[in-house]
C-alpha cells in the first residue's frame, strides 16, 4: 500500500496575526512546521510527502525543510515535494493532490498547525481509510454544547441598549442544547483512498463548494467518513494563546522522553496543558478506567513500563540473490535478501508476533496472510504499526521490546540505532524502549551457513 501525505501550510494564519506565518514559530524550541513535517516524513507507513507553502516559502524554504528534503533523499528514500498553496486550505490541498503519485493508494492530509499528532494516531487513521474509504481523527465533545440562534437581519433587528444606555448589537440567544454524545470535534490527520478524494475535489471544483476540511467535501459528495478517536494533545495552534498550551505539551513530551519513569499518558499531558486554561479535567486516572477500548486507543504513545503481559515472536527467512535485505525497516547493503511475500523483515515480523501474542490477538499470518495480494512486497514496518494499533484498539500499549537477530553476515552494528528508531516510531514508543542486537549461529545449521536469517523478539504490553 502506497501512502502519500500532504501537509497544508499555504495560509497566512490571519486569526493568529503577526508578520510571519504562524507555522514558522517555535514551540518547545522547534518550529511548528518542522514538527509536523518530521512526524509524517519519518512515519513508517508514509511513502511520500508533499508540503503546500506560501509562494515566498516555496522560493526560499526554511533550513530545516531543506534538511528534511535531504533526509528524504539520502536517509529514508521517500519523496518530498514542496508546492505553492492557495488562499484557502482546500486550494492548498488540491494543489498538492494534483502532483501526488497516481499509484498512491491512500492520501493523508494534515494541518501544519497540529504539531503533536502521534505515530499511532497517524497509523490508525491510515488503516481506517484503507478499510472505509475516508477517515478523520476527532475527539468527542466534553462540554455541554449550545446552538445559538442565527444573527438577526440588521435592518429589522431592534437595537439592544446596555445598562449604561448605549446602543449595541442584540445579544445572541440559545436556540437549543445539543446532545454532546453525538458531537465530535474534527482534527487531522484525515485520510482518504485516492479515488475518494479525487471525486470529492472534482465535485467541489464543479459546484464551487467551500469547506473547512476535506472530510466535509467527501460528505457533500455523499460518501461515508469514518471517525477515529483523536488525541486531546493534538491541538491546532490558531491564536497566540494556543502557544502557551503548545509549549506545555512540548515540555511534557520532552520531559517524558528524558525520564525513564516519565512517559506520561496523553490524558495526563492534556490535564497539565488544560490547566493553563483554568479547566478542571478531574481525576484523569479514575476517568481513564471508565473508558471503552475505542475511547482508550488514542491516549498514549509511551507510558510507564509496568510489566503486564509478555509475548514472544520468532521469524526466519531464506537469503536469496536479487532481494533487498531489510531489517527493522532499514535496508542493509548486502548481496542477498530475505525471501518472502512482504519485504521479509525478520525483525519487524518477530516483533509483530510478540505484540500480537502478548495481546492474545493471534499471529502475523492471521492478520496479514501471504495469500492476500494486498501484502505483496508490503513494508513490514507498516504491518508492525498496524499490529500496534490493533493492540491499542483492544486496550494495550507496548512497554518495551527486545530483539535478537541471528545471522552470519553482514554485521549490523552500524545500523542498529536506525533500526531502533524506525521500530520505535512504528509501535509508538521512545527508542530507549527498543533493544536490537545481533548474534551469529557459530556455523551451525542453515543460519550458520549463511543461507538464512532469523530473529527472536519479546514484547511487554500493559493495559492502557
Amino acid at each position: 500500500m502506497h501512502v502519500t501525505a500532504i501537509i497544508a501550510a499555504g495560509g497566512r494564519g490571519r486569526r493568529f496575526g503577526g508578520a510571519q506565518p504562524k507555522v514558522l514559530l517555535a514551540v518547545g524550541g522547534r518550529p511548528i512546521l518542522e514538527r509536523s513535517v518530521m512526524a509524517l516524513l519519518t512515519h513508517p507507513a508514509v511513502d511520500a510527502l508533499i508540503v503546500a507553502l506560501p509562494q515566498a516559502l516555496v522560493d526560499d524554504p526554511p533550513a530545516y525543510l531543506r534538511s528534511a528534503g535531504a533526509f528524504a533523499l539520502h536517509g529514508s528514500g521517500k519523496a518530498l515535494r514542496i508546492v505553492a498553496g492557495g488562499d484557502r486550505r482546500q486550494d492548498s490541498v488540491a494543489s498538492a493532490f494534483r502532483v501526488s503519485e497516481a499509484h498512491s493508494d491512500i492520501i493523508v492530509i494534515h494541518d501544519a498547525a497540529r504539531p503533536f499528532a502521534s505515530a499511532q494516531l497517524i497509523a490508525r487513521t491510515i488503516a481506517a481509510a484503507a478499510e472505509s474509504g475516508a477517515a478523520l481523527a476527532a475527539v468527542q465533545a466534553r462540554d455541554t454544547v449550545k446552538r445559538a440562534s442565527p444573527d438577526q437581519d440588521p435592518a429589522g433587528a431592534r437595537r439592544h441598549r446596555g445598562a449604561d444606555g448605549t446602543a449595541g448589537a442584540a445579544p445572541r440567544l440559545v436556540a437549543e442544547t445539543l446532545d454532546r454524545a453525538t458531537i465530535f470535534l474534527a482534527q487531522t490527520p484525515q485520510a482518504f483512498r485516492r479515488d475518494v478524494l479525487r471525486h470529492a475535489i472534482e465535485i467541489a471544483d464543479r459546484d464551487g463548494l467551500d469547506a473547512t476540511d476535506e472530510a466535509a467535501l467527501v460528505e457533500r459528495a455523499g460518501l461515508p467518513v469514518r471517525l477515529v478517536e483523536g488525541e486531546a494533545t493534538n491541538i491546532k495552534i490558531t491564536t497566540p494563546e494556543d502557544l502557551l498550551i503548545a509549549d506545555a505539551i512540548a515540555e511534557a513530551i520532552a520531559r517524558s522522553e528524558r525520564s525513564s519513569e516519565g512517559f506520561a499518558l496523553q490524558g495526563e499531558r492534556s490535564a497539565e496543558a488544560f490547566a493553563l486554561r483554568g479547566e478542571d479535567t478531574g481525576d484523569v486516572s479514575s476517568e481513564r478506567d471508565s473508558f471503552s477500548s475505542s475511547e482508550r486507543e488514542g491516549f498514549s504513545r509511551a507510558s510507564p513500563a509496568r510489566t503486564g503481559r509478555a509475548g514472544t515472536g520468532y521469524d526466519l527467512h531464506r537469503l536469496v540473490a536479487g532481494r533487498r535485505l531489510v531489517l527493522g525497516g532499514v535496508t542493509i547493503p548486502f548481496d542477498r535478501g530475505g525471501l518472502g511475500h512482504s519485504d521479509a523483515d525478520v525483525i519487524c515480523h518477530a516483533v509483530t508476533d510478540a505484540i500480537l501474542g502478548a495481546a492474545c490477538l493471534g499471529d502475523i499470518g492471521r492478520h496479514f496472510p501471504d495469500s492476500d495480494p494486498r501484502w505483496k512486497d508490503a513494508s513490514s514496518l507498516d504491518l508492525l504499526a498496524r499490529a500496534a494499533a490493533l493492540a491499542a484498539e483492544h486496550g494495550f500499549e507496548v512497554g518495551n521490546v527486545d530483539v535478537t537477530v541471528v545471522l552470519e553476515a553482514p554485521k549490523i552494528r552500524d545500523q542498529v540505532d536506525a533500526m531502533r528508531t524506525a521500530v520505535a516510531r512504528a509501535i509508538g514508543v521512545d527508542a530507549a524502549r527498543v533493544s536490537i542486537k545481533g548474534k551469529t549461529n557459530e556455523g551451525v545449521d542453515a543460519v550458520g551457513r549463511g543461507e538464512a536469517i532469523a530473529a527472536h523478539a519479546i514484547a511487554l504490553v500493559r493495559a492502557i
